[in-house]
């Protein structure tokens, strides 16, 4: 039995499988996010509690070979030795570091930041956050002998093992050369004096041994930490090979694409995240609209999920001449474009249009988005698909007709825990005694193919949705014209 633990967010799963990947029991518990305002924390303890009652339910007291870790990125946990909270955990939402980034965007040290990294900047990721605190709690850093992410300190609590994997310290500090932290990185957010704090990069997945008293766990189990969950998510959906990608339709829209350089010399924008090989990256491109945005046209429209499907069936193609932008966020945008004056738009209305016509012009420019993101990503192959917004058959036939390609649906449940049990095994193989058919892992659940009548007409919608995009990022400038960030 092998265990993958994902550490999301708002939720922390396990899930429990055979040695031919399939599911044996999946166990989930909600985790709370506190805080007021732009402050978004999370209680550490509540996680590691979660964590270990989740595998302890999954093994219903049996030995499992293996315990591997994902989940969330970004944000900033800050522990003790003993991996014990010196403070809240900062979550990746938090927004407390937003002047600090908006001040490196207009000075240039973000752009200098990407040309050497790869990464763009937001308040949420682990450096903006850590100087933010160097500023503000310099008492909390001086206490903390860690700043990791989620995983990682929870891989510490587990085995009391130190460490992150490549893709978790790839925002904002790894060097993609030497795959190790770029002094100029920290020097440049003016955190290099709190360089020590950063946990080793291991170089395939850091690997520990149950403690004594670890619920669910027996003392020795091997451990592991990462990738997070982005990358894991891919590696579950059997997403491995160049120019291949992965659409999360989830609350947001994690667009992926596996790419063989990181393309400093690009518009900043998105992620390059690392992993074991060298010679591959998961180029990562995360916009902010998704099922957040349906959810919103759908309680606009007095509908609900359960009607999705009807809804999509009663407006024709194009919606009858509406059409949307959907670009909710309060934040903006931050893929395939940086500009946190985005703002969602719908045109075409008249007295004709119905709620069918306006939910599914939503559905449609949230697919346009995620081509929109997945090209901008480089997307040449094949396309995996997961995610809450693609367990709906006639949204996921949409997606499948707009991006002009079949749709492998990722084998489910939980991809990221999935992936997670994979990249262990991949990375630790030798020293667990045990090799996983990748091909039986991650073989797709189901094949969406394109419409070629659909293909063709969405073809042009697509022409006609990147002309509204241009024509409203000049009217986001603002009437003096100043270009947006």
């Amino acid at each position: 039995m092998f265990v993958g633990l994902d550490l999301g967010t708002s939720v922390v799963k396990a899930a429990a499988f055979a040695d031919d990947g399939t599911t044996l029991r999946v166990e989930s518990t909600p985790i709370a996010l506190g805080g007021q305002g732009e402050h978004v924390e999370q209680d550490i303890e509540e996680v590691v509690r979660a964590a270990t009652g989740v595998v302890e339910a999954v093994t219903g007291g049996q030995d499992s070979a293996l315990v591997a870790i994902t989940g969330q990125g970004d944000g900033l946990w800050l522990v003790d030795a003993d991996g014990r909270a010196v403070r809240p955990a900062l979550s990746w939402m938090d927004g407390r570091a937003g002047g600090l980034v908006a001040g490196w965007m207009a000075d240039g040290t973000a752009d200098r930041l990407y040309r050497r990294t790869g990464q763009v900047l937001f308040p949420g990721s682990p450096g903006p956050l850590l100087a933010w605190l160097d500023c503000n709690e310099p008492a909390s850093l001086d206490a903390a002998t860690t700043a990791g992410c989620c995983k990682d300190v929870v891989h510490l609590r587990l085995t009391g093992e130190r460490g992150t994997d490549l893709s978790d310290a790839s925002n904002p500090f790894l060097d993609p050369r030497t795959r190790g932290y770029a002094p100029e990185a920290l020097a440049a957010l003016g955190v290099d004096h709190r360089k020590g704090l950063l946990p080793p990069i291991a170089a395939t997945l850091p690997y520990g041994e149950a403690r004594d008293r670890v619920p669910g766990l027996t003392r020795g189990t091997p451990v592991t930490s990462g990738p997070y969950d982005l990358p894991a998510s891919a590696t579950g959906a059997g997403v491995t090979e160049p120019g291949d990608g992965l659409l999360i339709v989830g609350t947001t829209l994690a667009c992926q694409v596996v790419v063989e350089r990181v393309a400093l010399d690009e518009d900043p924008v998105g992620f390059h995240l690392a992993t074991a090989r060298p010679d591959r990256h998961m180029r990562a491109l995360p916009a902010m609209t998704g099922t957040v945005a349906l959810d919103w046209v759908l309680g606009l429209t007095g509908t609900v999920h359960d009607q999705l499907s009807d809804l999509l069936d009663a407006s024709p193609r194009g919606a009858r001449g509406v059409a949307a932008l959907p670009y909710l966020s309060p934040s903006g945008e931050r893929a395939p474009f940086v500009d946190p004056t985005a703002r969602a738009e719908f045109t075409g209305l008249d007295l004709r249009a119905t709620r069918a016509d306006v939910v599914r012009a939503m559905c449609e420019a949230i697919a346009f988005a995620a081509r929109h993101c997945l090209e901008a990503a480089g997307l040449s192959g094949r396309l995996a698909v997961c995610g809450g917004g693609a367990r709906n058959p006639e949204w996921l036939r949409l997606f499948a007709d707009v991006l002009g390609r079949p749709l492998r649906v990722a084998r489910g449940p939980e991809p990221g825990a999935r992936g997670a049990v994979l990249a262990a095994v991949a990375a630790h193989g030798d020293t667990l005694g045990q090799h996983l058919d990748l091909a039986e892992w991650t073989a797709p659940e189901a094949v969406v193919d394109p419409d070629p009548a659909a293909v063709a007409f969405y073809d042009e919608a697509y022409q006609d949705y990147l002309f509204r995009v241009g024509s409203a990022r000049d009217r986001w400038k603002g009437p003096a014209g100043s270009p947006a960030v």
